[in-house]
């Protein structure tokens, strides 16, 4: 799940308008190379040109095959994607966030990977992450780069003060006020967002909802808990009041690399912002750790990621040269290459090698990846988010409480998985 993604509207409009998407490429000839059109959602600065380069190397490796590649952002991918398959118009590869990709092949957008050669080596990925590219039994991607939430802490700050990671989310509460007394600054800042608000039910043994017994789950006593803790830490000694603003991602993230807060819940994809940072120009003062525990004692945060899918609404042979783009992009070699390169987590063990695993954020963010929780494999799952963003926010800028936030989110929850009950 990606968050902050940097990237103009203006020039991805112009860019989406001039591309000449899925299906047939105008630019095709019966006797020439096919031209495929790739959606990636990546950030446009520090991950996009490791990308493009692949890219080269692959049309070099394929003569008959031409990449013409997009980069599209984050936050406006998915409901432009819907458009254009709708319309017979989408790319013929888009980098599908985990919780996109059930969606779109519920609605018939995606192709069906099993058995072709963009998942030859689907025994090398994780099993978890294969798992989550699935839906109805048949697999609609293949995986790209994986994250989960971590406790990113500064080194330095919390030696200062003598504290170490925190192991429950009490312990964070003493740690941060320690921190506040012993350097001044404060020792956690946490987000409103309701992404990361999930560690928090997870931490309860809890989440928005139950899809094997087909409950919303989100106002349960276990999920109000968890909610309530989430709550609890924006406010107390070294506990940073929420950010209710537009730009409270970006806040957060410059107040932590530059030393002005001491710990957050962060994800792998600012790796490579961490280390442009006054805090972490000495990158091994980054510490990464499991987020902390609930009254449950379970510590977990959701598996997030993205997947390489292909357009079913291409012809065969543009399919078939998707396919083997697929397979190049998420080989062995180049999710090596993307790893040093961007310092995102691989899909595959076998692209954890010595030197990529030198990167201490790397390194750190992959072991907690055994402690992180997939998602509910519902292809409705992440529009599920939409709803408790807008009402958790207003609960933690103290507009609504938590029992009547929570009870409208369970209501706006009803309304997108209408056969579940409350």
């Amino acid at each position: 799940m990606r968050r902050g993604i940097a990237a103009t509207a203006l020039v991805a409009s112009f860019a989406l308008a001039a591309t000449a998407c899925g299906g047939s490429d105008s630019g095709d000839k019966a006797d020439g190379p096919v031209t495929i059109t790739w959606w990636d959602t990546s950030n446009a600065t520090n991950e996009a040109p490791t990308y493009q380069a692949l890219i080269k190397d692959f049309e070099a490796a394929n003569k008959g095959i031409k990449v013409k590649y997009v980069n599209v952002p984050f936050d406006q991918a998915q409901n432009k994607f819907d458009t254009a398959a709708g319309a017979s118009g989408a790319p013929d590869v888009l980098r599908s966030d985990v919780g996109w990709t059930p969606a779109f092949a519920k609605k018939g957008y995606f192709l069906p990977l099993d058995g072709t050669e963009a998942l030859a080596d689907q025994a090398k990925f994780k099993p978890n992450l294969i798992k989550q590219a699935q839906y109805d039994g048949k697999t609609y991607g293949v995986p790209f780069v994986t994250d989960t939430l971590a406790l990113v802490y500064n080194k330095q700050l919390f030696e200062k003060a003598g504290v170490e990671a925190p192991k429950t989310w009490d312990d964070l509460k003493a740690a941060a006020a320690t921190i506040k007394s012993k350097t001044g600054v404060d020792g956690y800042w946490g987000s409103t967002a309701a992404y990361y608000a999930q560690t928090f039910l997870y931490g309860e043994g809890a989440d928005t909802v139950d899809a094997a017994a087909k409950k919303i789950t989100v106002n349960s006593d276990a999920a109000k808990k968890g909610y309530g803790t989430w709550l609890s830490l924006f406010s107390g000694k070294g506990l940073h009041k929420a950010d209710t603003t537009a730009d409270a991602y970006a806040h957060i993230q410059d107040a932590f690399v530059n030393g002005k807060v001491a710990a957050i819940i962060q994800g792998p994809w600012e790796i490579t912002n961490f280390y442009k940072g006054t805090a972490f120009k000495d990158k091994n003062n980054l510490g990464i750790a499991t987020v902390p525990a609930g009254s449950s004692g379970k510590a977990g945060a959701p598996t997030g990621g993205h997947n390489l899918s292909v357009y079913a609404g291409s012809d065969s042979a543009h399919q078939k040269a998707a396919e083997k783009f697929v397979g190049f992009m998420t080989s062995a070699k180049s999710q090596t290459q993307i790893a040093l390169k961007n310092s995102t987590l691989p899909t595959r063990d076998d692209a954890y090698t010595a030197e990529v695993k030198a990167d201490p954020g790397i390194a750190g963010y992959q072991t907690v990846l055994s402690s992180a929780q997939p998602r509910v494999a519902l292809p409705e799952y992440s529009s599920l988010l939409t709803p408790l963003d807008t009402e958790l926010l207003k609960i933690a800028s103290g507009k609504e409480s938590l029992d009547k936030g929570l009870s409208n989110a369970e209501t706006a929850l009803a309304k997108l998985v209408p056969d579940f009950s409350k």
